[in-house]
């Protein structure tokens, strides 16, 4: 899996590229939430997201409640196959998917 991260100001985008599996997902946490101080706007891009397993869900949902505390969390580009685990998960209720 590819992960790159762009920040401007406050605002912190993430583009994920491929699996956010079980290998994928430890490496993200670490390497993301060593970048979320001062961090007001997190967007998550899955425009070239395949698959997400449920380590990755769990980070979607860590970093959620930690941007509760400090700003605000977006998820954008999600393809059909992600937004139906999102669906059958519950995670369309309390994320905020563009």
């Amino acid at each position: 899996m590819d992960i790159s991260f762009e920040q401007e100001g406050t605002e912190l985008v993430v583009a994920l590229k491929g699996n956010l599996d079980t290998v994928a997902a430890p490496e993200l946490e670490s390497a993301l939430f060593s970048k979320l101080d001062g961090v007001e706007k997190l967007v998550f891009d899955l425009t070239e997201l395949d698959y997400i397993a449920s380590s990755g869900l769990r980070v979607l949902l860590a970093s959620q409640k930690r941007m509760n505390r400090q700003g605000e969390m977006i998820v954008r580009g999600a393809n059909s196959d992600i937004m139906d685990i999102f669906e059958m998960t519950g995670f369309v209720e309390f994320l905020t998917i563009e």
